[in-house]
């Protein structure tokens, strides 16, 4: 397989990015603002969340919803293609909380499993990808050419 055909490069070319996992984590909480956005993630300059911001938007991840109102007001909501990353942003979070606990390598693994069981995603051992195919099978998405994916990460 070719680097480029490779689906963890694929999926690391939308979500990857210093910012992107964590504005996509707190858009998926809710909608927010850039201002929100800023004073959640103060670590962000202005101009790296704005241009992480387009990226997404450009990879119709997230929208940009537009207030007509003075003073303008604008908010970014997770698409329906975004929403269907959301069994990757629990993984990353169970594996996450896994890691910080300094566990050795087969704890580390067990307690990631459990994270996931205990978050509704994982009924055994199962992998990941299992999980998120269950996820896509209870919420299926079109993509922009109206066609439904049976997989929550469609090609790029």
């Amino acid at each position: 397989m070719k680097y480029k055909e490779c689906p963890i490069v694929r999926t690391l070319e939308v979500i990857g990015g210093k910012w992107k996992p964590i504005i996509l984590h707190y858009l998926s909480e809710a909608p927010r603002r850039s201002g929100e956005l800023g004073r959640l993630i103060p670590q962000a300059s202005g101009k790296m969340l704005t241009q992480q911001l387009r990226e997404l938007e450009a990879d119709k991840i997230i929208r940009r919803k537009i207030y007509r109102q003075v003073p303008p007001k604008v908010e970014y909501i997770l698409t329906p293609l975004g929403e269907s990353l959301q069994p990757v942003m629990i993984a990353m979070c169970a594996w996450g909380e896994t890691y910080v606990r300094g566990e050795d390598v087969e704890g580390r693994e067990d307690r990631a499993y459990q994270n996931l069981a205990g978050m509704g995603l994982l009924t055994s051992r199962d992998s990941v990808l299992q999980a998120a195919n269950s996820f896509a099978k209870k919420r299926p998405f079109k993509t922009a050419n109206s066609k439904l994916m049976k997989s929550p990460a469609p090609p790029l």
